[in-house]
């Protein structure tokens, strides 16, 4: 393998949404199979490399490396490579964006500009995931926030509009502070080589601002993506307002951006910063899970439940980096993606069960089972997945999360954290189940005797999700051992 690979993954989607926007006269059939072709061939070159990866190495050695002279005047390159922390996120990404064109199949309105936006949705989230150079990162970070943009103001639902901007304008107030961060970080280092940084250590950052300052500078912009209280109010009106492929985007690719910013740059970069304000960040992923948990009970649209559901469960990858031990990096890193899968399968689910019902009020539904038992076992299947139950992804990333944060020594009290981080597996089982319970059964409501369950093609993507999410909660060290790779040489930096 080589690094063209890499470009390959990222560059395909880019080149489909491209064509999609700028060849006249395409017919819709046609865009749908440009989409789909592109981001079917990422996605298997996401396998190849990921089937490749040389689990040997130790230390920060990235793999299928790139750099080329870039901006020469400030010493920046167009520099890719992946690790076993960015890996795994990378395959993640291309699988979501294969599985959001056949999920958006049956869109007929301005379906140019929509697999356009999509497909340039998904090279962004993978450029910054292979990104290496601070620079590089923070222009594919900003460029995501365009189609993100266009997806839901244009073909979302109810307030589109407020949604839309809402997004634009939190993603922007992180910006910001990045950006600010990114700058400080060269003009202390001389460099935006995120290798060179975290291997030079703090002796790098010595001079203009404190270590501290620039820490929380990136942390914010990380903190608004992933999302962490009080800075998550933008993630329900952006999930319950986007059209559904939006929503398994957002959910399972774009908001990893933020704990994956947060283990790559600050806690890299920054370790005895990291360890310095642990407890704190450890105190606003307890208050993300439980608050977060607390308000999906309170809920009763389907789709702002389940994106409610996600902020408390961001907050388990919060606990296991800011827990700063092994297990529980590893842990956060096996989060975000079952997170990724399966928050992806319920939005899908929840978009299919709205499309063909034609509601999502969980107080006019009830007894959907029989009418569309496909659907029903699926959507229990991602719900039960989401709460933590044995041999699904969700039970093996929190049980190892858990775990390795309450043994980690490293930060002090850490193991109060972890309980009561725990309690919202309690109350996701309510919320997961009442859900379930209100939707599908009960019973059958007349004026949803009609209703159809799924066809061929959502199928073929429904058991796609079930077969991943099975497969990484029989066998978690397909991922793990990949993961741990990249975590190592960073706990080695922290000092635990």
């Amino acid at each position: 393998m080589d690094s063209g690979h890499l470009l390959a993954i990222i560059l395909l989607p880019a080149a489909g949404s491209l064509l999609i926007a700028f060849i006249p006269g395409l017919s819709e059939r046609l865009i749908r199979y440009i989409a789909s072709l592109a981001t079917l061939l990422s996605l298997i070159m996401a396998v190849v490399v990921f089937a490749g990866f040389d689990r040997a190495l130790g230390g920060f050695q990235y793999q299928l490396k790139t750099a080329t002279p870039w901006i020469g005047a400030i010493n920046a390159n167009f520099h890719l490579g992946v690790d076993g922390l960015s890996l795994p996120l990378v395959l993640l990404t291309a699988f979501l964006g294969f599985m959001v064109v056949l999920i958006s199949w049956k869109i007929h309105d301005r379906v140019r500009e929509y697999f356009a936006w999509l497909l340039l949705l998904e090279a962004s989230i993978l450029g910054v995931f292979c990104s290496l150079d601070l620079l590089l990162f923070f222009i594919f970070w900003e460029i995501e926030v365009i189609p993100m943009y266009f997806l839901i103001s244009t073909w979302g639902t109810g307030r589109r509009e407020y949604s839309s901007i809402k997004y634009v304008l939190y993603t922007l107030f992180g910006s910001a502070f990045m950006l600010a961060g990114i700058l400080s970080l060269y003009f202390t280092t001389g460099s935006l080589n995120m290798i060179d940084i975290a291997e030079g250590g703090l002796g790098m950052v010595q001079t203009l601002m404190p270590a501290a300052a620039i820490f929380w500078l990136l942390i914010i912009g990380f903190a608004i993506k992933l999302p962490v209280f009080p800075l998550h109010t933008w993630l329900p009106d952006a999930h319950t307002d986007a059209p559904t492929a939006g929503s398994v985007m957002l959910a399972g690719a774009l908001i990893k951006m933020g704990g994956y910013g947060m283990i790559r740059v600050c806690v890299s970069i920054f370790p005895d910063t990291a360890r310095s304000f642990a407890p704190l960040l450890l105190t606003l992923a307890v208050i993300s899970v439980l608050y977060g948990a607390a308000l999906t009970l309170r809920q009763t649209d389907l789709k702002r439940m389940i994106a409610y559901s996600s902020v408390s469960h961001m907050g388990f990858v919060l606990l296991g980096v800011f827990a700063l031990g092994e297990v529980s990096l590893t842990g956060a890193g096996l989060q975000m993606v079952s997170h990724g899968l399966l928050t992806g399968l319920l939005f899908a689910m929840a978009g299919l069960t709205m499309h063909n019902v034609e509601e999502r009020d969980l107080r006019k539904l009830g007894g959907l089972a029989r009418q569309m038992p496909i659907i029903a076992v699926v959507f229990s299947i991602a719900g039960l997945g989401s709460l933590g139950l044995p041999l699904t992804s969700g039970f093996a990333a929190e049980f190892i999360t858990f775990t390795g944060s309450y043994s980690s020594t490293i930060v002090g009290g850490v193991e109060v954290f972890t309980l009561l981080t725990a309690l919202g597996v309690v109350l996701a089982a309510g919320y997961i189940l009442w859900m379930l319970q209100r939707t599908f059964y009960g019973p059958v409501l007349e004026q949803y005797n009609d209703v159809k369950d799924a066809d061929g093609l959502e199928k073929v993507y429904m058991f796609a999700f079930v077969a991943l999410i099975m497969l990484v909660g029989i066998y978690p060290a397909i991922l793990t051992d990949v993961i741990k790779l990249g975590v190592s040489p960073i706990v080695a930096l922290i000092g635990g």
